[in-house]
């Protein structure tokens, strides 16, 4: 396995680690709370985070990933911490060749942010470019 591939193991686990931190002791009714209209409750926020973690699996394996709103805030902690641990997995598969590189990883569908709808993963992000002028979205959602 490549230093990089060990390293989005890492993430992968960081991400399930800070996931559980801002979970743990949340009173039930906190899945549905609602910060204001046209914002995700929490239960939605993981509900998405797991598409995009199953999004990613699809960079190594191919196919689609658009899981299903499950019922309730427990049952969808659970799909989500099996969707990264299945993540992590893949990047330990030497079999397995993504359709991206591994730095296309961290800037797609591991990054995350609250921003405007875009494809990330097609995003011009380079290395040397670390200063307020950035490239326009190469791939803006509709």
């Amino acid at each position: 396995m490549t230093d990089s591939r060990r390293l989005l193991q890492h993430f992968a686990a960081a991400l399930a680690y800070r996931t559980q931190k801002a979970l743990r002791g949340a009173p039930e009714h906190f899945a549905d709370f609602q910060a204001g209209s046209h914002v995700r409750t929490p239960h939605e926020v993981l509900w998405h985070m797991t598409s995009v973690v199953g999004y990613a699996r699809t960079m190594l394996r191919g196919g689609e990933f658009a899981p299903p709103r499950l019922a309730t805030m427990a049952e969808e902690i659970v799909r989500f911490h099996t969707t990264v641990e299945a993540l992590r997995d893949d990047f330990a598969d030497n079999a397995l060749h993504a359709r991206i590189s591994d730095e296309q990883f961290l800037q797609g569908p591991l990054a995350g942010a609250p921003v405007a709808s875009e494809n990330f993963i097609f995003a011009d992000i380079r290395a040397e470019n670390a200063g307020p002028i950035q490239p326009e979205p190469a791939a803006p959602d509709d």
